[in-house]
This record gives structure tokens, C-alpha cells and sequence, in this order.
């Protein structure tokens, strides 16, 4: 099987040269992939579906390449989602729209007192909750066709410069020392993605990148493009890794500005990989820290609307900040083993929350992936969820969100047989 990983597609193919690029040439590629996929712990029970997504999410893609001579090439690349088992492009989890419960017991308590009747703040809450859920529950909801990658940029003899929707710095490094590649729902970012922990994907970015001597590294810039606060909605960040024999290291970071302009979700990065016998250990450390929400700014002025009270507004919003803040550590150790045919993931992954609500959950199990050809191949997986306190996460795919389980505390199981197809 053709092995692709993200640094591979999003920094190295950029930087790479060779004769098959000495005139302008387009290429059509994708990977096509879907399963059985079995998840128990859910409001309903235990759900069978045929999903798209299993080890990679489905996808289709033009690259594009000139060389304009002197060292110089112009780069581009599109690439939409794809869901495999219904042909859109979006998808909600299995759990739909439901909240952890940790949010309404949270925004309860931080509006307890106000005077209003129970019921009506029960109400209150009820519907921000289904209104926040709906618009922020699934993947690619707002539907856009090139919802993975979208950009263009210049190589030159000293890095390349790409303009677009591109892959976050902290989440390459993320997605480079961890042992399953993102594939599947033993990934490491899978215990961490509702809220989501690191922002993957941005739009109106500018990134630099460069490699040499075994050593690659970028910086990133994302413009809000909010009018009249060019702070708003802000991102910055970068990374850099290092290949010697047998070993790796990387360091990444991602910073984001909220909507208002204040500072929100950040993550910094540290990871490695040494080879141990006839395979592969893989490791990495992440801090997840978010004290200003994005995207939830307008439930005060909502809720003052709908009341005609500004303190029960403020209070609603400064108890939806709280709910949403996040303090988080992430850990991951696997093993990934390939031997002829066969490639063999095991791995821990545990999200330690700092908050007072105590959010845990750990994950654990192990990937198989079978080659028939270097383009095709049969996998199973079989990872277990272990929610503590409020932790409430359930596991999805490379290509969907797993939601959340029945309750807080309670785990899940995942059971999933699939084939993979690249081209």
C-alpha cells in the first residue's frame, strides 16, 4: 500500500522536486473508503451503520504543478469531503445533536438565582443548546465543496509559500507522532473532539515552508477578515520536526484569536517516534487551553432579546463561557508494526481535564490493515472508550465525530470492518 500521511502531502510534496515535474501537470487523486462500523454506549443502544471514513476520510482531489524555471514552481491543490455511504459531503454524528451533559448541569448552576421561573431558564437553556448543537454538531455542515484543502502557492529555492484553506501546524505534528496516522478511532485526537481540542483545518491562511536537511518547518498565518477588528478571529502558529536515523522529534503550536478579538483555543505540541524492533514507537504531549470560547458570543444578546433582561443575558453568556472553556492535557503512546501485508496499531490515549467538572476519558485498542495491492486494503479496529467524571466522548472515525455516549461517565466500544481504496 502507497503510504500517505499528512506532513508527507502537506509540507514534502510541496518542497519536493523531480523530473516528473518539468512542465505543467494535473493530477486526480482520492482515497475512497467505508466499512461496517459498530459504536455502543449510545442514547439508543448500541447502532450498526455502513460509514464513510473508517481509517481515512473519503475524498476526491486535483494537484497541480508548473515549473516555471529558475527553481521555481507554481502549486495547487483542491480537495472536498466526500461521504462514501449516501454521496454528500457532510455528516452529523451518530449521537445527532445531543450535548454532554456536563453543559446544561453547568449553565444551571451559573444562572441559578436569577429571577426568573425555573422552567423558563430550563427553556432558555434547552434552546441555546439545540441551537449551538445544530450549527456545530457534524463535519463540513455548511457544505463547501472544497472543505479539506483548498490553496495555491509558489515553491521556490528557498521554501514555499501556499494562500487557502490549509492543515494547522499543531495539528501536523499531531497527526506525524501518532502511531494510527489519525486513522481510525484509536487516533489520539479522537478523545478530544467535542469540543474540538485543535482546530485541523483553517481558511484565509498564509503559510511558509521548508525543508532541508532533515529538518521541515513552517509558520502560519490566518486572517479573521472580521470588519473593523483585525484581531478577531486571528490564528497564528507554526512547527518544526526533525528525521535522523531511526528517530524523530517535533515541537508544534496553534494559537486562535475568538470572534471578539480575545484569545481562545491554543495548543502547544511536543511528539517523537524511535524505532524499537521491527517496528515503530510513537509518542506525544498536548496542552488544550481555551478560556474564551469561539463562535458562542451572541447567546447573551440572544437570551436578552428573548427575556428583555441584560443581566439574565450576561449571566447566560458568562455561563456558557464556562461551559465551553477547555483545560486539558493529552497524552498518546502506540506501536505501529509492518511486516509484508500486514500493518498492526496499538495505542493508549488518555485526556486528563483540569477543570472542576473533570471531563476524562481514555481510549484504547488496536488497528489491522490487510494489503491486497499497493491501492487497496481490508481493516478492522476494535478501541474502547473509558469516560470518567463527565467525560461523555464516543468514538467516531478518521472521517466523522463519534458524538457522545448515553450519559456522563458512561464508555463505549467500537467494532469496524472496512476496505480502502486509493488512486
Amino acid at each position: 500500500m502507497k503510504k500517505l500521511t499528512l506532513v508527507a502531502t502537506a509540507i514534502m510534496g510541496l518542497l519536493s522536486t523531480s523530473a516528473a515535474m518539468a512542465q505543467s501537470t494535473v493530477t486526480v487523486y482520492g482515497i475512497l473508503d467505508a466499512g461496517f462500523n459498530h459504536v455502543s454506549g449510545l442514547r439508543q443502544g448500541s447502532v450498526s451503520t455502513i460509514a464513510s471514513g473508517i481509517m481515512e476520510g473519503s475524498r476526491f482531489g486535483l494537484r497541480g504543478s508548473e515549473d516555471i524555471g529558475g527553481g521555481y514552481k507554481a502549486i495547487f491543490t483542491l480537495e472536498n469531503r466526500l461521504e462514501l455511504d449516501t454521496g454528500a459531503v457532510s455528516n452529523r454524528p451518530n449521537s445527532g445533536t445531543q450535548m454532554p451533559d456536563r453543559v446544561a448541569t453547568s449553565v444551571a448552576a451559573g444562572v441559578a438565582g436569577l429571577p426568573i421561573p425555573v422552567a423558563t431558564r430550563d427553556a432558555l437553556i434547552t434552546g441555546v443548546n439545540n441551537t449551538l448543537a445544530t450549527g456545530a454538531f457534524g463535519v463540513n455542515l455548511t457544505n463547501n465543496l472544497f472543505d479539506r484543502q483548498a490553496y495555491v502557492g509558489l515553491v521556490t529555492p528557498v521554501g514555499a509559500i501556499t494562500l487557502g484553506r490549509q492543515y494547522t501546524p499543531g495539528y501536523l505534528v499531531a497527526a506525524q507522532f501518532d502511531a494510527s496516522q489519525t486513522q481510525s478511532s484509536l487516533a489520539a485526537g479522537q478523545v478530544a473532539s467535542l469540543p474540538a481540542a485543535f482546530d485541523i483545518r483553517l481558511s484565509n491562511t498564509i503559510q511558509y515552508a521548508i525543508q532541508t536537511s532533515g529538518v521541515t518547518a513552517l509558520l502560519m498565518y490566518g486572517a479573521g477578515e472580521v470588519a473593523g477588528n483585525s484581531s478577531a478571529g486571528r490564528f497564528w502558529g507554526g512547527m518544526v520536526t526533525y528525521k535522523g536515523d531511526g528517530f524523530s522529534l517535533g515541537y508544534g503550536h496553534n494559537g486562535k484569536n475568538n470572534e471578539l478579538g480575545q484569545k481562545s483555543l491554543t495548543n502547544d505540541l511536543i511528539g517523537g517516534t524511535v524505532d524499537i524492533g521491527p517496528g515503530t514507537l510513537y509518542g506525544q504531549y498536548a496542552t488544550i487551553k481555551d478560556d474564551n470560547p469561539s463562535g458562542i458570543s451572541t447567546i447573551g444578546s440572544s437570551v436578552q432579546t428573548t427575556t428583555g433582561s441584560a443581566v439574565i443575558g450576561a449571566a447566560f453568556q458568562n455561563a456558557y463561557n464556562a461551559a465551553f472553556r477547555q483545560d486539558a492535557r493529552l497524552a498518546h503512546i502506540g506501536y505501529r508494526l509492518t511486516t509484508g501485508p500486514h500493518t498492526w496499531v496499538v495505542a493508549y490515549n488518555r485526556l486528563d481535564d483540569k477543570r472542576a467538572v473533570n471531563a476524562d476519558t481514555n481510549s484504547y485498542g488496536f488497528t489491522y490493515t490487510y494489503a491486497l495491492s499497493k491501492r487497496t486494503n481490508l481493516n478492522a479496529v476494535l478501541t474502547r472508550f473509558d469516560n470518567k467524571g463527565q467525560g461523555q466522548v464516543a468514538p467516531g472515525g478518521n472521517g466523522f465525530l463519534g458524538g457522545v455516549t448515553s450519559a456522563a461517565g458512561v464508555g463505549s466500544t467500537n467494532i469496524a470492518l472496512g476496505i480502502r481504496h486509493t488512486f
